[in-house]
């Protein structure tokens, strides 16, 4: 299959990496689905690639709304049946506009909301459209930045900083993406878990205080490396930095871990486990 026959949605898609990632997408032929929270911004994103010549589609959801996220993935799978290509990219920043503690709207912590359980949530809705691709690719864009999850203390009641939480909920993608690998051996689903640049010259960074030090262009060279190259075409349950694989912190290779983040993410998303 083509690239001018595949299809791509990418969280986080109306600024930054995820719109930089969008637009070269869109430039290889593929359909692109962008997804943003603001519709103007969803709006300019989509028809600057139309007018480029390329195919593009605009769907808003919140992701920090569990409701939402069952919405999203509704309506892409009804438009859109097969999807080749699934980039978790939509993340909140260690500080920016939120600063403190605070819940998302269904009382979660939330960058473990938004930065892991909703891909959680969204990559799972979406399984039966990547399994119609027969090799779909899920990409779930993590950090370097990685702390240990407090099973005791997973949303932070007791000891928080935006920090802790953004790295926590790194690791968690990782751990996710290590275990969804795991159960997808053989279908053809691949899923690896991406560090794409340092500090890259984003909203995101600079709304942290934060110089930037790399280019949102290396950044996109990694996603779309793990999109479209050949050479990665059966690789999975990896973790890379930049283009090179790499080892993440060792709580992503423990199993009893990654089956406790499992059994905490189905119970508060309200999915029912699939039958091994």
């Amino acid at each position: 299959m083509t690239t001018d026959e595949k299809t791509v949605l990418i969280t986080g898609s109306t600024d930054g990496l995820g719109r930089r990632v969008a637009e070269r997408l869109a430039g290889s032929g593929m359909t692109v689905l962008v997804h943003g929270r603001d519709r103007k911004r969803g709006a300019e994103t989509t028809q600057a690639i139309l007018d480029a010549g390329g195919k593009a589609a605009f769907y808003m959801a919140d992701l920090s709304v569990l409701s939402e996220v069952y919405r999203l993935a509704a309506a892409i799978r009804h438009a859109h049946p097969r999807l080749d290509v699934l980039v978790n990219n939509a993340g909140i920043g260690a500080a920016g506009a939120y600063t403190g503690r605070c819940a998302s709207p269904d009382g979660f912590e939330l960058r473990f909301a938004v930065n892991y359980l909703a891909g959680f949530l969204l990559t799972r809705l979406l399984l039966p459209a990547m399994e119609s691709s027969g090799n779909a690719r899920i990409i779930n864009v993590v950090s370097a930045g990685q702390q240990p999850i407090d099973f005791s203390d997973v949303m932070l009641k007791k000891h928080y900083s935006g920090v802790r939480a953004y790295c926590q909920s790194k690791l968690a993608q990782i751990l996710f993406t290590f275990d969804l690998a795991r159960e997808l051996s053989g279908t053809g689903i691949t899923v690896n878990a991406l560090h794409p640049a340092t500090y890259m010259d984003t909203g995101m960074v600079r709304g942290d205080g934060i110089i930037p030090a790399t280019r949102v262009e290396e950044g996109a060279d990694a996603v779309l490396n793990l999109a479209l190259s050949s050479a990665l075409n059966g690789q999975s349950g990896q973790y890379f930095d930049g283009l090179r694989t790499s080892r993440a912190l060792a709580q992503a290779y423990d199993a009893d871990a990654r089956q406790k983040l499992r059994d905490l993410s189905f119970s508060l998303t309200g999915l029912t486990e699939p039958r091994s």
